[in-house]
C-alpha cells in the first residue's frame, strides 16, 4: 500500500473521533496548551491526550514542550492533503452526474 495511502487512513481515522475533531477546530484558532485543550472535555487527562497522541501520530498536529507545558499547534500541510484527496474524488463524482444528468434527457426526450 502506497505510503500516502497509509498516512491518509490515519488522517480519516483520527478526524472519526468527535473529540479529535473538536480539537482540531479549536487549534485553527491558534495554538493551545493541552490544559487548555483539554478543559473543554468531560474526561480524565490520560484519555485527552491519547486523543493528542492520535492526531500527531497522524500529522494533523505538531507540539513542542517548552519547560513542562506542551502546546499544540495545528498541522495544515497534512488537512491539505485530505483536501486533495477529497477534491480529486468530488471531481470524479461531478463527472460522473453531469454524464447520468446527459444521458437521462436524452432519454426522456426519445419518450416524447
Amino acid at each position: 500500500m502506497p505510503k500516502q495511502t497509509i498516512q491518509l487512513d490515519r488522517v480519516f481515522s483520527a478526524m472519526a473521533d468527535p473529540t479529535r475533531r473538536a480539537v482540531l477546530a479549536r487549534l485553527c484558532e491558534g495554538p493551545a496548551t493541552v490544559s487548555e485543550l483539554a478543559q473543554s472535555f468531560d474526561m480524565a487527562l490520560p484519555s485527552f491526550t491519547q486523543h493528542l497522541g492520535v492526531l500527531e501520530a497522524c500529522g494533523l498536529v505538531s507540539s513542542e514542550k517548552e519547560g513542562r507545558v506542551r502546546t499544540y499547534r495545528l498541522a495544515p500541510e497534512t488537512l491539505q492533503a485530505a483536501e486533495d484527496w477529497m477534491a480529486e474524488r468530488r471531481s470524479v463524482w461531478e463527472t460522473r452526474l453531469d454524464q447520468l444528468d446527459s444521458y437521462l434527457l436524452k432519454m426522456k426526450g426519445k419518450k416524447k
